[in-house]
């Protein structure tokens, strides 16, 4: 059987136990054997070296450099690397190995803060023949539109453009939404949908966000 961690905690308006656990059952519905940590002293065990995915759901916050060349390692040795949103996309923002490994780091999200920053925007897919994206169509999304500094490495799976409503000059610009890249021999899948635990209602969110972590998993 395969086994999970999925770290949880940082910044609570991103619902990361209500998330984690929410993940959980996803995985656990495909026979895996998922563990719910709450402090990133878990990154630190030698023993996740042996593990078939991580999943980070940890908004902010600061990671030792114990735990993240623990956790690298881990991944470059072929543990998969997998996550979503702020939970992984804007974790650690002092730790330039962290970012490196996810191929991509938040850096704002130009919207409304009188309306939490949500925007209406549509994800694009790129890549309709992968099987992370079988069968899913460009679809209308409402919440955060991330906008993130990329790896020019990554596989991009699904994109979103910029209409420059509240920041003129990113008018146009094309934003990776969904991707997978490799880090040593470890898979590695972000998303950036998934703002409250609600949108995983969205069928769409769901299935790419379980599919990838099903690929990402070794």
């Amino acid at each position: 059987m395969r086994e999970v961690m999925i770290v949880w905690g940082g910044w609570p308006g991103h619902e990361p136990e209500t998330c984690a656990r929410i993940i959980k059952e996803m995985l656990e519905e495909e026979d895996m054997k998922v563990r719910l940590e709450s402090s990133t002293e878990a990154f630190a065990d030698p023993a996740i070296s042996k593990l078939s995915l991580i999943v980070p759901i940890y908004t902010q916050s600061k990671i030792e450099k114990k735990e993240v060349d623990n956790l690298s390692k881990a991944v470059e040795g072929g543990v998969g690397l997998g996550g979503y949103h702020g939970g992984m996309g804007d974790a650690f923002r002092e730790a330039v190995d962290y970012q490196f490994m996810c191929g991509g780091q938040w850096v704002c999200h130009p919207g409304d803060p009188k309306n939490d920053y949500n925007v209406d925007y549509t994800v694009n897919i790129t890549k309709p023949n992968d099987p992370i994206m079988k069968g899913i169509k460009d679809f209308p999304y409402r919440s955060e539109q991330y906008y993130l500094h990329v790896d020019p490495s990554i596989e991009v799976l699904a994109t979103t453009t910029f209409s420059g409503q509240y920041a003129p000059w990113t008018k146009g610009v094309v934003m990776p939404v969904v991707w997978k890249h490799r880090h040593g021999q470890g898979r590695v899948f972000y998303s950036s949908l998934g703002h409250a635990s609600k949108e995983f209602q969205v069928p769409e969110m769901r299935t790419i966000l379980k599919r990838g972590l099903l690929w990402a998993a070794r």
